[in-house]
């Protein structure tokens, strides 16, 4: 897909500054490069949902905009098909971004991100360019942290200098010196100390915005960087501590609430005060002198063994009355 759609690529990253390779690693994460884009009807999932829920509000929003853009004639009513949640086209936009976003590419005079490929592709280029992407920038890069390195109270907000990560010790993953780059950049490490660490810039908080996890953000930067031709992660990812699937990270939103800690919402997307109650329970519960906040499998299950030791007994049955 990246040399079919190479003109059209071309005249998106010169028109709106961001780069083939991370237009189409979006579209490859977002819809398998347009082979699924989901089967729902959108108007009757949007206004299901504007009607069940704990978002109806939000939903309701996106309903409207659905209808609008039926009403402008964008895209035909019977190809208005998408995700159960209301996400629809090539790259996979709500209805509100649509309207706030897309852009018609192709110049027929609609925007269509259904049933043309330009528009689709310019869309989502525009969206990363409004949410901060800097041309030339990259996103960021495995990194090879020192012997005994503290990732506590790290995160990818929390960006230094990149001369403050080399006087830290910090060296590319093959070893090679830090790139002198005139950006700030945070640190990350998604699978805890053992796992791959990484140094990124305000380029990943853009991808981190069309969909707001950093799995999701990392998996997109990488695929970029294999589509430019780098080859994978230096360091291989732990595989003694399974991670959690979205139910399960609810579940564990659930637990952490219970034992005093403010999370927020629980919606199995694990922020920053979720990632600060892991670490203050993974220190309590395993001794770590420098928890991370990664949510893995054995936290899940001895937070949710405590709490079924907390749990107070059931009364015993009533014996049955004879008459």
């Amino acid at each position: 897909m990246l040399e079919q759609h190479r003109p059209v690529l071309d005249e998106v990253a010169q028109r709106h500054g961001v780069d083939a390779a991370t237009v189409v690693a979006v579209w490859g994460v977002e819809s398998n490069f347009g082979q699924t884009f989901g089967s729902y009807p959108l108007v009757q999932s949007l206004a299901t949902l504007s009607c069940q829920g704990r978002r109806q509000g939000f939903f309701r929003g996106e309903l409207f905009a659905a209808l609008r853009i039926l009403q402008a004639g964008h895209v035909p009513p019977e190809r208005l098909r998408g995700s159960w949640a209301g996400a629809f086209g090539h790259t996979q936009f709500m209805p509100t971004t649509y309207e706030r976003l897309a852009v018609d590419f192709d110049g027929d005079g609609r925007r269509d991100l259904i049933d043309s490929v330009p528009d689709a592709l310019a869309s989502t280029a525009n969206f990363l360019a409004r949410a901060g992407w800097k041309d030339g920038l990259p996103w960021g890069f495995e990194v090879r942290l020192p012997e005994g390195f503290s990732t506590e109270g790290q995160g990818r907000k929390l960006r230094q200098p990149m001369a403050r990560w080399r006087d830290l010790g910090l060296r590319r993953a093959d070893g090679a010196p830090l790139p002198e780059l005139d950006a700030p950049a945070g640190l990350m490490t998604p699978a805890g100390p053992q796992g791959p660490a990484f140094l990124v810039t305000k380029n990943f908080d853009a991808i981190y915005s069309y969909n707001a996890a950093e799995s999701y953000g990392l998996a997109i930067a990488h695929l970029a960087d294999r589509l430019r031709g780098a080859g994978p992660f230096v360091t291989p990812w732990p595989t003694d501590d399974a991670g959690l699937s979205r139910a399960e990270r609810r579940e564990l939103q659930q637990l952490l609430a219970a034992r005093g800690h403010d999370i927020g919402a629980i919606d199995g997307l694990l922020g920053e005060r979720s990632r600060a109650a892991i670490r203050a329970e993974r220190g309590r519960l395993f001794g770590e002198r420098a928890p991370d906040g990664r949510a893995g499998q054995k936290l899940l299950r001895t937070l949710r063994a405590e709490a079924l030791l907390a749990a107070p007994e059931s009364p015993p049955a009533e014996a049955p009355i004879s008459r």
